[in-house]
């Protein structure tokens, strides 16, 4: 599942807010099981920046929680490689 529909946030591509806030930068780029790797998303709110100045945050998050520890470590793996 993709953290937009999870948190029912509206920031995917022509989600209902898509257009007042903008497309959420793990939307565009389809990183929706990956959002903590993404700087720049929106969450609880407000705009988080680098994965090291979210990293707490997202830690806490129940999406992140969600997922396990195997599906991360496989989602770091490849978002890691397209630096």
């Amino acid at each position: 599942m993709n953290c937009w529909k999870y948190n029912s946030c509206g920031r995917e591509k022509g989600g209902d807010k898509s257009v007042e806030l903008g497309v959420c930068p793990a939307a565009e780029m389809d990183a929706g099981e990956a959002c903590w790797l993404i700087a720049g998303t929106f969450c609880a709110g407000k705009v988080r920046g680098t994965f090291a100045e979210k990293k707490r945050s997202c830690m806490a998050c129940d999406f992140y929680q969600s997922l396990s520890p195997e599906h991360r470590g496989r989602m770091h793996t490849v978002f890691e490689s397209m630096d």
